[in-house]
């Protein structure tokens, strides 16, 4: 019996930052577990995470996850099929700790190791979203480090469109909110304090790249920065909520303009969101809105698998199962991997 016919069973392993992780999943599509140990409140108290804080505590937890997942999963390393595991981008003490845990697994029972690509994970995470997904794809990846536009040509085979010249969207966020006096993860509390604001009291500027499918978002990072100052040396009285709500639609005005650009020129007709800030529900409908109103669909994750998660390491290793992708047992962390 082939792989295409039998039951494929993966292990997934995430560690690149400050969630411990791991899942198993069936035929790519099917979840039996999902365990995730979160050290946001460690890390809150810093207004960020602490990469060596993050790594001992992964030191911590590694294992009794991966033997929850197995045990919640029903499964026992014999029906492991192969060991999925993020090796990058991230921090490197981080991502250290799940691919030593994963090698040396993959050795101990003589399973496949397959190095899974992070950012590849969080595109991944929508074929648990969408049952009926299958490539060509755009991908609209908007993370802590990372926000990008991605064709998904095939299961194994990408084209970067264009990326951020400087801060990521995420990033963008969590600088604003630490300004802002918001407690970690920034985020969320930008998005929750929005909710009550007026996100056209204030007119923030947005980048006017000269290449398309590119995005910018330092400026508007010191223009809120410097208005919050402004208004502050004035004496004058801050709405905070109009300011979260007019900086949210300023980066999300942003990401919706080139997504739209890039669905246009291709030609696609569904469109995937990826990474952390995916959970952002204006992002989510703004975008929905404006795919409808060119005929083409959006798809995003669950909120649970908008963060940092084993399942969409798992997903993304099973299409690599397929393919045949694996890594050496000597395979490294990499930090600074680049996405496609």
């Amino acid at each position: 019996m082939n792989k295409e016919q039998k039951d494929v069973y993966i292990l997934g392993i995430e560690s690149s930052c400050d969630e411990t992780a791991a899942a198993v999943v069936k035929n790519g599509r099917e979840v039996l577990s999902n365990i995730i140990s979160s050290q946001i409140v460690i890390h809150r108290k810093f207004g960020g995470v602490v990469p060596e804080i993050a790594s001992r505590k992964h030191i911590e937890n590694i294992m009794p996850v991966i033997d929850e997942a197995l045990s919640q999963a029903g499964v026992g390393m014999e029906q492991i099929d192969a060991v999925a595991v993020t090796y990058g981008p991230g921090l490197v003490g981080a991502l250290l700790v799940g691919l030593s845990a994963a090698k040396a697994l993959a050795w101990a029972t003589d399973k496949p190791l397959i190095g899974v690509n992070h950012l590849e994970g969080h595109v991944f995470a929508n074929f648990l979203a969408d049952s009926e997904l299958k490539p060509p794809f755009m991908a609209l990846v908007v993370s802590g480090g990372h926000t990008a536009l991605l064709k998904v040509t095939g299961y194994n085979s990408f084209e970067l469109l264009g990326q951020t010249r400087d801060d990521a969207a995420g990033e963008a966020f969590d600088k604003i909110a630490r300004v802002m006096g918001l407690p970690y993860p920034g985020g969320p509390e930008i998005e929750r304090l929005a909710l009550g604001g007026n996100d056209h009291a204030i007119d923030f500027p947005v980048a006017r790249l000269d290449k398309p499918y590119e995005f910018s978002f330092s400026g508007l990072k010191s223009a809120v920065i410097n208005y919050l100052h402004n208004q502050q040396q004035a004496g004058r009285e801050v709405n905070r909520s109009d300011v979260a709500a007019s900086f949210q639609r300023a980066v999300v005005d942003a990401l919706v303009k080139e997504a739209v650009h890039a669905m246009q020129h291709t030609g696609y007709n569904k469109i995937v969101l990826a990474g952390g800030v995916s959970a952002n529900k204006t992002l989510q409908n703004t975008l929905a809105q404006a795919m409808q109103g060119i005929g083409a669909q959006l798809v995003h994750p669950t909120p649970i698998l908008c963060t940092d998660n084993a399942v969409m390491i798992a997903c993304r290793g099973y299409f690599m199962y397929q393919g045949g992708s694996f890594s050496p047992l000597d395979l490294n962390a990499n930090p600074s991997l680049k996405l496609g």
